[in-house]
């Protein structure tokens, strides 16, 4: 869900909304998904909406699409209502977590699509807004909510978390290797008072990480940042959860694309597409049994990135990492 940058993609919303969030890889998207939507009635399902830069152009180019387009924030789906105006008549609008793609497509009346899109982590949009407290470089509230009409802040887990559980948070989401001393200097801070902003988190980390930490990988802050907002808003549980989903809905011929921004969301993704395009007849079978074929054939080697141009003209695309996967048979029963 990161977009961010300079040029305005086909259904930019009016007002300048669509200039400050152009879609990663969004040339590359499109063909990615062109086989599967080219001149046929086709569904595909936007998980991750967001301003809905990937989906104007999706619309935009094929005439029969019809797009489902779910995101857990309220304002984001706002955005996009407005930015995908000329569609609404192909267009439904579902105010969910991907995670909950069952329920949504069995809402709609839909058996099967041609498409999922998943544009993970957190948006420009959510980076942009202050309040959101997403930002370490920002001084804001330590909410980091996706959805900020339900669940706990990342203030709750800040003051209230076991010092076990809070390093398990920063060493498993944040891959954060001063996991222990930062828990420290976070339980000695909040018997004072509890932590409410960012930058007292920040002036917090800058105290605890060793000196040695902060002069590589970039803002200490980073890691930290990362897994509370992970904790958060339960992203690798729903990750987990939605691209096996997304690969059971997918009718054959039907590709499923994901773009992920850090080494823990593409574990999964790389581990769900390799299970389903792998031949589950042992080794040693002569004949493979139709039902042991591969399900998904891949379409990306490793995990493709941006390019230098892209990265210059969008600093946020120099994390991405996309697979992507097309559906060659029907599932097993």
């Amino acid at each position: 869900m990161d977009e961010h940058g300079a040029e305005e993609p086909p259904g930019a919303a009016p007002g300048g909304a669509g200039e400050r969030h152009v879609p990663v890889l969004l040339d590359r998207i499109v063909s990615l998904f062109d086989p599967a939507l080219a001149d046929r009635d086709a569904v595909l399902v936007d998980a991750t909406l967001g301003a809905g830069g990937h989906s104007a152009a999706l619309l935009s180019q094929h005439s029969r699409l019809t797009l489902v387009g779910v995101d857990r924030d309220e304002s984001a789906l706002r955005l996009a209502r407005t930015r995908l105006a000329p569609y609404a008549d192909r267009t439904h609008f579902v105010h969910a977590v991907f995670d909950a793609l069952p329920e949504v497509l069995d809402d709609l009346g839909y058996d099967a699509v041609q498409g999922v899109l998943f544009d993970l982590g957190v948006s420009s949009m959510q980076l942009d807004e202050d309040e959101r407290g997403f930002s370490y470089s920002r001084d804001a509230p330590l909410d980091m909510r996706m959805d900020p009409t339900t669940g706990p802040t990342a203030a709750d887990v800040l003051n209230t978390y076991a010092p076990g559980d809070l390093i398990r948070v920063l060493h498993d989401y944040g891959e954060e290797r001063a996991a222990r001393r930062i828990v420290e200097a976070v339980v000695r801070a909040r018997r004072r008072a509890p932590l409410r902003t960012s930058a007292e988190l920040v002036a917090l980390l800058e105290s605890a990480i060793p000196a040695a930490a902060r002069r590589t990988g970039g803002n200490p802050a980073k890691r930290t940042f990362q897994a509370l907002r992970v904790e958060v808003n339960g992203e690798l549980d729903a990750v987990t959860t939605a691209v096996p989903d997304a690969v059971r809905a997918l009718a054959v011929g039907g590709r499923v694309v994901v773009m992920s921004y850090q080494s823990l969301e593409d574990r999964i993704v790389k581990r769900v597409l390799a299970e389903h395009s792998r031949s589950k007849a042992p080794p040693d079978m002569p004949v493979v049994r139709p039902e042991d074929e591969p399900e998904l054939r891949l379409l990306t080697r490793g995990a493709e990135k941006a390019d230098d141009d892209e990265i210059a003209a969008n600093p946020r695309a120099a994390s991405v990492r996309l697979r992507a996967a097309e559906r060659v048979r029907e599932a097993a029963a």
